[in-house]
């Protein structure tokens, strides 16, 4: 893997993998830090991997922005978020809108900043022990890093409101209950359970995966004309791909596909 300012990476196995790795500052994320999460984010896409895997090292999954930074910046406080943000909330976009199939273990407690990569996959596994504070309205700031959109996403809009605003700690299981996250595990087995189901992601039909991260994205928005339309072309795409007729063929022999991505 690569390492960089508390930000580890690398593809293998068609499996893409993202680690905070700076535990001794709860995986803050502070100017240096952020631009190593933009340059890990970048690389692993490039790559184009058939799943990617973003996790965090120690108790804490990702406390938000790195408070220490924030006080010794005072008066440049707006300078210095803005230059974090700059090129972190385009990257944190890219990340999104992949096309592969992204699962996010959150290992720990998330808070500020944390709670939009905690809550940005499309598959979002949970420790026991994990805990969500949103934070940011205790101190007088408003959210970033996409975490009142996922979490709106998730939840539903009211009360992504109610926990922004009130910044009370929610622990795993009510997070569960309430669609933040979609699955607990024993904090021991958090590992095993997020890399089993990222081999599984990357064996499947990942051009499939694409065309259904598409559909689903916008259709809270898009007229059902248009969607319809949509379901249509990615479907004529699809059917005549050698991934359908692998899917095909292995339906009727009654055995798992080989799927390529193609």
């Amino acid at each position: 893997m690569q390492q960089l300012e508390g930000i580890a990476w690398a593809v293998a196995g068609d499996i893409g993998r993202i680690v905070l790795k700076r535990p001794e500052r709860a995986n803050a994320i502070g100017r240096a830090s952020g631009l190593a999460l933009v340059r890990a984010i970048d690389e692993v896409i490039a790559q184009a991997p058939r799943a990617i895997l973003l996790t965090g090292e120690g108790r804490v999954f990702c406390a938000g922005g790195d408070i220490d930074e924030f006080v010794a910046a005072r008066d440049a406080l707006p300078a210095l978020v803005d230059d974090i943000l700059e090129l972190l909330h385009p990257a944190l976009l890219r990340l999104s809108n992949q096309p592969a199939p992204l699962v996010v273990a959150v290992n720990g407690a998330v808070g500020g900043a944390g709670v939009g990569l905690a809550l940005c996959g499309d598959f979002v596994l949970a420790a026991e022990s994990m805990k969500l504070r949103t934070g940011y309205a205790a101190i007088g700031l408003s959210p970033d890093a996409g975490a009142s959109y996922f979490l709106a996403r998730r939840v539903g809009p009211v009360r992504a409101q109610q926990l922004l605003m009130l910044s009370d700690a929610i622990d795993s299981r009510q997070c569960l209950a309430w669609g933040a996250v979609d699955a607990l595990h024993p904090d021991a087995e958090l590992a095993a359970a997020a890399e089993a189901l990222a081999a599984r992601l990357a064996q499947g039909a990942s051009a499939s995966f694409a065309g259904i991260k598409a559909l689903c994205a916008g259709a809270p928005a898009r007229p059902f004309d248009e969607h319809l339309a949509m379901e249509r072309k990615l479907l004529r795409e699809r059917a005549g791909s050698a991934d359908a007729r692998e899917g095909v063929t292995a339906f009727v022999e009654k055995r798992a596909p080989r799927f390529t991505g193609r």
